[in-house]
């Protein structure tokens, strides 16, 4: 037999539906030993960088996909008539796949398309379908199931076969071959595959039935079939850990939901909680519900998908410089000016001793500075920190290792004088971090008063155009009290006033995280174990063989598996990207859910991978408080 490629797979980057991070991911298809693998999130590929590096370091071949949300009618119709959505998988086959794959997710996201998703529809996603792009549709949930029925979702809760058989469309087959054949005609010939997906066919009777058809409907069209499953979690044991972020996502618990199964009632995503089959199966179990040739098919799909580099080096903007200098050569220049404004004039270099530390700092700064092509970066911090002097607010001095750095403090960006303070400048930069294919970045907190950020940003976006500048996301996780307390919650295990006792026993997070990062895997659950066990005894604690014990260890012991796992996703209270080219084009840009604003959405140092240049504009409340006593001083 073939050996099975998994094709559709989530990961927790789909918010509270799937379970697994791509480091689980990584290590389930190592262990059944998988060479290629897929992620196709819900809507997103927020999570292709961290899923790309997980998997390499498993030598596995990683496949860069969506699981697109698709409306009825065109995704331009905003109302509830229009707000059904299908699904539709989308992979990527090459780099020039992924280009399109990026500025898909971003277009889906814009204002006049996104209704409580981010979504296309058939003919706007078409738009992107160059030949670059395969795909396959016939999954519950998608186009070319629904269309089989006269109502898909008595179709799907079918309990046995003839139930879904009696729902089925009189014309299911004409309707589906023309959809098919749609798809063929957008996608390419070769490029579109009939999804055959019976990992749950004994749970959900309705599956043999969609298989059924859809292989008819290959028959009759030509297209090939497709082994797929639809991984949400690595193992069929992790099936309760994901129930228990569906309850989250649903706000509802699992005696509710058992409740409402057991009388009958309709649950959203009940397939989830009647079964544990939507883990990464093995080729065994693939091979006893799929033919060889849907099984070879997904090998073929592999085999079509390059392994293609997504990482970059730094895309910044070229900064203007006065008089026809290079960036290089204007640093040097504004390095001339500090070196006499700052260090000659207040007769820092007088000494030969002092004139020669200060000599040997500036030569080897400029020159690791230069070496990695940064000069641009730091003319550009040094711009918006100029922005805010010459409105007469109040930058900071310098934040962290940035005050390390002479030639930030000789061109204006900070306010200490490194070699006074006998600060170092590796601390701030090392060259040993950058490699022949990565050049790693500076990074230098630009601390503006928090009543005029915005003002700052809106600078940024005039000086490099709105489409070129843009915030970025940040995902929340569960974790330590927030886990412990979601975990309590869906069990409905105690009252609120027992589990706010219970977790003000678990330390925050910044408390103890040099400590946390001394554990093989941290958990801040299981450190107030180890650490603090008489707060949390009454409740759990480790026995003298290492295990959790206790009246709550059961639930302990999910919320530990728990942390990390993301749960939300936000805007970064300071970041802000700045790129040469257009965002939505290089980047996925992904709504807001505070306002109409799109951000980056990728995380910090994914977005870095990728060469997009981060900047840290940081709010700071102190520095507002600093101005109004300034500015009601002068006024006495």
């Amino acid at each position: 037999m073939s050996v099975w490629t998994p094709l559709h797979l989530h990961t927790h980057y789909s918010l509270l539906d799937g379970l697994s991070k791509p480091s689980q991911v990584a290590d389930r298809c190592s262990e059944l030993g998988y060479t290629s693998c897929a992620v196709t999130d819900h809507g997103t590929i927020s999570g292709a960088i961290s899923f790309v590096r997980a998997v390499k370091d498993k030598n596995i071949k990683p496949i860069l996909g969506c699981e697109f949300y698709l409306s009825e009618q065109s995704c331009q119709v905003k109302d509830k008539s229009n707000r059904s959505l299908s699904h539709l998988v989308v992979l990527a086959k090459n780099k020039a796949g992924w280009d399109k794959l990026i500025q898909a997710t971003s277009r889906s996201n814009d204002e006049d398309v996104f209704y409580f998703k981010p979504r296309l529809d058939l003919d706007l996603l078409g738009t992107y379908c160059d030949g670059n792009l395969a795909s396959f549709s016939g999954h519950m949930g998608s186009d070319l199931a629904n269309i089989l029925f006269t109502n898909y979702r008595e179709g799907y809760n079918a309990t046995t076969y003839e139930e879904a058989t009696a729902a089925l469309d009189p014309d299911w087959r004409k309707k589906a071959v023309y959809l098919a054949e749609k798809y063929r005609e957008i996608f390419g010939p070769e490029n579109f595959f009939i999804e055959i997906q019976l990992i749950d066919k004994d749970n959900a009777p309705s599956t043999i039935l969609i298989a059924e058809c859809l292989r008819q409907v290959s028959k009759d069209t030509g297209i090939p079939c497709v082994a797929t499953a639809d991984s949400h979690y690595p193992t069929k044991q992790d099936a309760s850990d994901q129930r228990l972020l569906l309850c989250s996502s649903m706000k509802t618990t699992l005696n509710k939901i058992e409740s409402k199964m057991s009388a009958g009632e309709d649950v959203g995503l009940s397939s989830f909680f009647r079964s544990n089959n939507y883990h990464i199966p093995s080729s065994e179990e693939i091979e006893s519900i799929n033919t060889e040739e849907e099984i070879q098919n997904s090998s073929l799909i592999s085999d079509m998908c390059e392994e293609y580099d997504i990482l970059g080096s730094p895309i910044l903007p070229k900064f203007k410089c006065p008089n026809d200098l290079t960036e290089d050569e204007y640093l040097r220049e504004l390095c001339r000016h500090g070196w006499r404004d700052l260090l000659k004039a207040a007769n820092k270099i007088e000494d030969p001793g002092k004139l020669n530390s200060y000599l040997d700092r500036i030569k080897k700064e400029l020159s690791v500075i230069q070496d990695a092509n940064l000069s641009g970066y730091f003319l550009i911090v040094r711009d918006i920190v100029n922005y805010v002097k010459s409105n007469e607010w109040l930058p900071g001095p310098g934040r962290g290792s940035a005050a390390g750095c002479l030639v930030s403090y000789l061109v204006g960006i900070t306010q200490v004088d490194p070699i006074e303070h006998d600060l170092i400048f590796e601390r701030f930069y090392n060259a040993g971090r950058n490699t022949d294919d990565h050049i790693s970045l500076p990074d230098i907190d630009i601390d503006v008063p928090a009543e005029r950020r915005d003002d700052t940003i809106n600078y940024i976006r005039s000086k490099y155009g709105n489409n070129k500048v843009g915030q970025m996301i940040t995902f929340g996780r569960l974790q330590g009290r927030g886990a412990l307390k979601e975990v309590f919650r869906v069990h409905e295990a105690c009252t609120f006033d027992e589990m706010n006792t219970i977790t003000k026993n678990i330390p925050q997070e910044h408390e103890i995280s040099d400590q946390l990062q001394d554990m093989d895997e941290p958990s801040i659950i299981k450190w107030a174990l180890i650490n603090q066990p008489e707060g949390l005894k009454e409740w759990c604690h480790i026995n003298e063989d290492e295990q959790i014990e206790g009246k709550y260890s059961k639930l302990f012991e999910q919320a530990i598996r728990l942390e990390g796992t993301y749960k939300s996703q936000g805007k970064h209270a300071a970041g802000v990207v700045i790129s040469s080219e257009n965002l939505s084009e290089v980047c996925p840009m992904v709504r807001d859910k505070h306002g109409e604003e799109k951000v980056a959405g990728l995380e910090m140092q994914d977005l870095e991978s990728m060469g997009h240049v981060k900047f840290d504009v940081l709010g700071i409340n102190f520095l507002d408080k600093i101005m109004k006593i300034i500015k009601d001083t002068s006024n006495e």
